[in-house]
Parts: structure tokens; C-alpha cells; sequence
């Protein structure tokens, strides 16, 4: 078992636009413990509205009797800069005014997420890591640090992201972006604003995290003469309930403006040329019917990162397949990471 632990860095975090936050926070945990030779870490890099506690929400790939254990592994996750499960976010108080930031708050990029991840790492004494791990905007924030840091990633496993947030999955996020300030109380300078607009926004969401036939088989009805109350209607009326209980609106548009800036290129003279400086071994798993990250965009990743291996995930549910099917994860990951053990200890006989 593991508790949420809290870094508090004192020191002035510079955001990518020059800007500062100050006081910053940073929750994690950890599971297992750091091996003598500090070889052993398995970093997870969380999605847009997870924490964590990575041995909840991914359990079966993570667990006492998964491929992830902290029996063998020291596992960390942390909670990304602008999310509210207990890291600075758009709701903590602004020590410049003694008032929650709201939109005060200065915007960030999967960069910001990155360069506070390897803050922590320092705090935490970690100088390698042997797997990082994460999916689509966990898969963003996994990418942009093995290529920001060379040398620290031993094994890189992307799943279900990309190079470049696209065009298609930027407008998916403002139309959500738009159904949030369609919310008048998302400008009342309160915990609780925008929540109609966020329950709208994560209806609009789920939409590109599953597929026509996933909602065809889960919320089909059984009747024919139904006019109205239909079981989809109400799986979107739940979803969306369910997501404002825990969250709030502040955060998720922070945070979907951060996974709009996702462009490894950046400052890098190009995409290509940024993937190209990919070291560790890598591992790159797309959902064959996801319609926010299409598989080509994992395709683009295996082709562009030296010597990196691409597994197609066949999946009913889409995009949310890669929280769903830690089955077939779990095989496919344990063969790749067995494999990359075996080309290490041939590659230590060739420099003997």
C-alpha cells in the first residue's frame, strides 16, 4: 500500500513561457522500494484525469500480482502540474494574493508536466529509470522526457499517443473548452464553477474515447418501442455527473490546453529530427480503431524512433483500450521488456 505524499520545491519552478509559479506542489506515490544499484523504477505518467494512485485505475498491468509489482519494482506516479488530486492547480491559492488562481493561473505545456516530473525524480534520488510508461497525454508527457533527457529512460512504452496533438483532437478539446465557458459560473471565481459545462465537455469527450460499436454493444436497447430515456442518453448523463464529483472545470481546461501544446518539434528543428534523438529502447502500442490518436500517429512514432518496436491492440472500446486490456498488455509488454534485458546482456558480451 502506498499514501499520497506531497514535494513542496521552493524553489521558483519557470514555466516554458517564462513564467513563474511559486510554492509548488507535487503529489505522488510510490509503491515497492528503490533497489541497491537504483535500477528497478517504473515512472507512470498518469492521463488527463487520473492521479496517482496508478494501482487503482490500472489495475491488472499494476498490482501485487501484475506484470508491475512493488514486490520487484519501485513503482512512482505522479499527480501532473494543474490537476487538483493534490498538485498545484487552477483551485490553490495564489501566494501573491492569498486567493485560488481560477484563471489567473498560468497556462502550461506537456513540457511543464515533464520538467516537474524530473524535479521530483531529483528529490526522490532517482537518476535512472528503467521503464516509463504512459498513454495518451501520460504517452505525451513519456515522449517529450526521453527526448528531453536522453539518457535517463532505459525502456520508453508509448501507448496511444503522438508526436503532435492534431488538428482533429485539438477541436475535440475546444469543443469541449467551448461547452465549459458556455457555463456562466466557470467566470464566478469558485470551486464549483463551470460544472454544467464540465458534465457537457466530458459527454463531448467519451465520444472520442470509444467507438460506435463499444456503445452499440454496451447501450443498446433491448426494447423497440422506446421514443425517448434511451440507456446511451443516460450513460452520457452519468458519466458526466460522475466526472464533476471528482473534478473540476478549471483543471480540465488547463490541462486540455496543455495536451493541445504537445509538439515534440518545437524549438527542435522538427518532429522527425526530435524522435530521432530517442535513446532508450522503445515500445509503441496503438488501438486500431482509437479515433483520437489514430493508429497512424503510432505508426508515425515507431517509424521516426530508432529501432522501435509497434504492437496494433485489438480492442472493442478504442481509445480507452489501453486502461482496458492489460491482458494482452501484459504479455506483449513482459515479451518486449525480456527482450530488451536479452539484447542488453548481448550487447555487454560485444564491449567485453
Amino acid at each position: 500500500m502506498s499514501t499520497l505524499s506531497i514535494y513542496n520545491y521552493t524553489k521558483p519552478f519557470t514555466l516554458e513561457n517564462g513564467k513563474k509559479i511559486y510554492n509548488l506542489e507535487i503529489a505522488y506515490q510510490t509503491y515497492g522500494k528503490l533497489n541497491a544499484k537504483k535500477d528497478n523504477v517504473i515512472w507512470v505518467c498518469h492521463a488527463l484525469t487520473a492521479n496517482s494512485d496508478v494501482l487503482d485505475w490500472w489495475k491488472g498491468l499494476f498490482g501485487n500480482n501484475a506484470l508491475f509489482n512493488p514486490d520487484d519494482h519501485f513503482i512512482i506516479c505522479a499527480n501532473v502540474l494543474g490537476s487538483h488530486y493534490g498538485s498545484t492547480n487552477p483551485l490553490s491559492v495564489n501566494p501573491a494574493t492569498g486567493l485560488s488562481y481560477y484563471l489567473s493561473f498560468p497556462e502550461f505545456t506537456i513540457r511543464d508536466l515533464v520538467a516537474a516530473h524530473q524535479v521530483l525524480a531529483a528529490h526522490l534520488n532517482v537518476e535512472q529509470i528503467k521503464v516509463l510508461i504512459g498513454g495518451s497525454l501520460g504517452g505525451q508527457q513519456a515522449l517529450e522526457w526521453a527526448i528531453s533527457d536522453q539518457n535517463m529512460i532505459e525502456n520508453l512504452i508509448l501507448m496511444a499517443t503522438n508526436a503532435a496533438h492534431s488538428p482533429w483532437g485539438i477541436a475535440f478539446n475546444e469543443s469541449q473548452r467551448l461547452a465549459i465557458a458556455a457555463d456562466r459560473s466557470f467566470y464566478a471565481q469558485q470551486h464549483n464553477g463551470g460544472l454544467k459545462g464540465l458534465k457537457v465537455a466530458r459527454s463531448i469527450a467519451l465520444l472520442s474515447y470509444r467507438t460506435y460499436d463499444a456503445y452499440g454493444s454496451t447501450q443498446l436497447e433491448s426494447v423497440d418501442h422506446k421514443t425517448d430515456n434511451f440507456r446511451a442518453s443516460s450513460y452520457q448523463n452519468y458519466q458526466g455527473e460522475k466526472l464533476c464529483k471528482r473534478f473540476n472545470a478549471y483543471s480540465y481546461w488547463y490541462l486540455s490546453k496543455a495536451m493541445d501544446s504537445h509538439n515534440v518539434g518545437r524549438g527542435r528543428q522538427s518532429v522527425t529530427k526530435a524522435l530521432a534523438r530517442v535513446k532508450a529502447n522503445t515500445l509503441v502500442i496503438g488501438i486500431e480503431n482509437d479515433i483520437l490518436f489514430p493508429l497512424s500517429e503510432q505508426e508515425f512514432l515507431s517509424k521516426h524512433i530508432a529501432d522501435a518496436e509497434f504492437y496494433k491492440l485489438k480492442s472493442a472500446y478504442g481509445h480507452d483500450g489501453f486502461l482496458i486490456e492489460t491482458g494482452t498488455l501484459t504479455n506483449v509488454i513482459g515479451t518486449f521488456l525480456k527482450e530488451s534485458i536479452n539484447k542488453k546482456i548481448i550487447k555487454l558480451h560485444k564491449t567485453a
